[in-house]
């Protein structure tokens, strides 16, 4: 405000020393937009509801012209100064008002107001030093403003919305993505996989699924197909042999397979008559489903394409889009490498479970003890181990009996299994030392001439006449205890001669113990491998009980029985392959 300016009539009194800072936040905080100019018509003071009326910053406005900023016609050109009912006013220091004028605000655009004008005149010499000028939009101009003011905001959150429902179906499908990747690498099993897949893609991407592999560079064989709740297609069985891969084509599934390239078809696409054998039946498949859309991507990548993943939407209110197909074709890519690592994994599995049974050797007809051993490999969609027996006569004639475990799987744990073998069958043959020494012996010799790194076992010698009595010496290398069943109907283990496993290079100078127990007439002993009582998440200890009462409930069984029931029975979840040894005395 310009000195002067009271706020009051004749009667009120002058303001204080302390009022004139009051009455300028009043003006500060008015919510109608006022303006102080000065004899020329220049403004010289705007309030912030006259800046955001002006759509212009205080500074930007002083000085300026009134009339010009706020005297325009219908198509915001100038009115002439002689026309200007304010300047009249301003002239003839009177009050005035307009309500047909427009504003040209800071932004370009016009606005209709209305405006009120008084004067300020001094006090003492009655000199006019300007006028005081509010504006204010009319109600026309305030609702179109109230209007585009709400269809900006309707806009805004329509395009909020939008932007959420993008982020939340791509964070659905990354969820998705993560899922099958996280299921997937549960097994090795090409079977199981596609099971576990099936039972994620539906109903969660798609209503039905089915997959389809290559076997061979041109059949194709469709190992699975899922639709809602477990339902099959048609009266049909969709799985088996299909017709063989051709070459030109339009074929969905015959591209793919082909040329590796994902393909999306709409309601429309599927309407297209079939040109091969394959896609007569890929197309039967497709409408015994009822499908509306349809998805077909690669196994594998454009290189090396393994089989192909057919998903089908039946609600024609929910098509599947480009994002869906950029879903499905990551999904095959993962699918694909599953694939190809289960099938490299079981050529090694089954080379390494050959290797095995053939590294395993035939056990001796040794006086009247009866033996018999068991090799029992992993479960499917694990690694077979370095798991071994063996049993062999002495230079003396005495009966050696071995179990042992080799750190590691498949190849690698054969071939370590095989050397360990053949070194202690020599170390040990014309050694009439402790078992304990023997073992020692391997250990020292083991990092030299083997691929071992470590190693656990038992080796025990059965001493005595052919007629008995009978000793057992035995040292065991961080192996399950042996367990002696006698023929009073007891079970015990021999945790006696307890050393260390093989590779931990135990210090010199400290022989690993040996231990010595007398074998009863008709009594069993068992030698095995951590494969028949552990399983992963289990206590050892409940294992260990378990293969004791078994053991027991089958002791009066035949030895061939025994072994095979017991190789039978390994527990639910066990991950481990299983060898078994098994003495019966005379």
């Amino acid at each position: 405000m310009t000195e002067g300016v009271r706020p009051g009539g004749e009667h009120e009194r002058r303001l204080s020393a302390v009022e004139p800072a009051l009455w300028q936040q009043v003006v500060e905080q008015l919510a109608t937009a006022l303006a102080v100019i000065n004899p020329a018509g220049r403004i010289v003071a705007v309030n912030p509801a006259a800046e955001r009326l002006l759509q212009r910053a205080a500074a930007s406005v002083y000085g300026r012209d009134l009339h010009d900023l706020c005297h325009r016609d219908p198509g915001g050109a100038l009115i002439p100064r002689e026309r200007c009912p304010l300047l009249r006013a301003l002239a003839e220091r009177r009050s005035a008002r307009g309500d047909d004028d427009r504003c040209l605000r800071g932004d370009g655009r016009l606005v209709q107001i209305s405006w009120s004008a008084t004067p300020l005149a001094d006090d003492v010499s009655g000199v006019c030093r300007g006028m005081v000028v509010l504006i204010v939009e009319t109600a026309a101009d305030r609702r179109a403003g109230r209007e585009r003011a709400e269809r900006a905001e309707q806009s805004e959150q329509a395009e909020r919305a939008a932007h959420t429902s993008a982020l939340e179906s791509l964070a659905e499908r990354l969820t998705l993505v993560a899922e099958i990747t996280d299921v997937l690498g549960q097994t090795l099993e090409v079977d199981e996989a596609l099971a576990r897949l099936s039972r994620v893609l539906v109903p969660r991407l798609a209503d039905w699924a089915a997959v389809d592999l290559r076997v061979g560079s041109r059949q194709v064989h469709r190992v699975a197909v899922t639709g809602p709740k477990g339902r099959a297609a048609g009266q049909e069985d969709w799985r088996g042999h299909l017709p063989p891969v051709g070459e030109a084509t339009h074929s969905p599934l015959v591209q793919v397979l082909n040329e590796g390239t994902p393909v999306l078809q709409k309601r429309v696409d599927l309407d297209a008559p079939p040109d091969s054998p394959l896609a007569t039946v890929h197309d039967a498949f497709l409408g015994a489903t009822g499908a509306a859309s349809a998805i077909t991507v690669p196994l594998g990548s454009r290189r090396q394409v393994t089989g192909a993943l057919t998903l089908v939407r039946t609600d024609p209110a929910r098509p599947f889009d480009t994002g869906d197909l950029d879903v499905a074709g990551d999904i095959g890519r993962r699918v694909g490498l599953v694939i190809d690592n289960a099938r490299r994994f079981g050529r090694q599995r089954a080379v390494a479970e050959a290797m095995q049974r053939n590294l395993l050797p035939p056990l001796p007809a040794h006086g009247r003890f009866q033996l018999a051993a068991r090799y029992q490999p992993a479960p499917p969609g694990s690694q077979v181990g370095g798991d071994w027996y063996d049993a062999f006569a002495l230079r003396d004639g005495t009966l050696a009996l071995v179990i042992g475990d080799v750190v590691g799987h498949d190849l690698t744990a054969a071939a370590g299994m095989a050397q360990l073998h053949g070194i202690l069958r020599s170390l040990a043959w014309d050694h009439a030392e402790p078992t304990g020494a023997v073992v020692d012996r391997l250990d020292d010799a083991m990092h030299a001439i083997t691929i071992v790194r470590m190693a656990t076992l038992v080796l025990a010698r059965v001493e005595g006449p052919d007629t008995g009595p009978w000793t057992l010496h035995w040292t065991s290398a961080g192996h399950p205890p042996p367990l002696l069943l006698t023929p009073d109907g007891n079970a015990q283990y021999l945790e006696a001669g307890q050393g260390l496993i093989l590779g931990t290079h135990p210090y010199a100078g400290a022989p690993r113990p040996s231990a010595a127990h007398a074998l009863p007439p008709r009594s069993t002993l068992l030698l095995y491998t951590d494969g028949l009582i552990e399983v992963p998440g289990s206590d050892l200890t409940r294992g260990l009980s378990r293969l004791r009462r078994q053991a027991l409930a089958l002791a009066h069984q035949p030895l061939d029985t025994m072994c095979d029931q017991l190789s039978a029975r390994m527990p639910p979840g066990s991950t481990d392959d299983v060898a078994l040894l098994a003495l019966r005395l005379p």
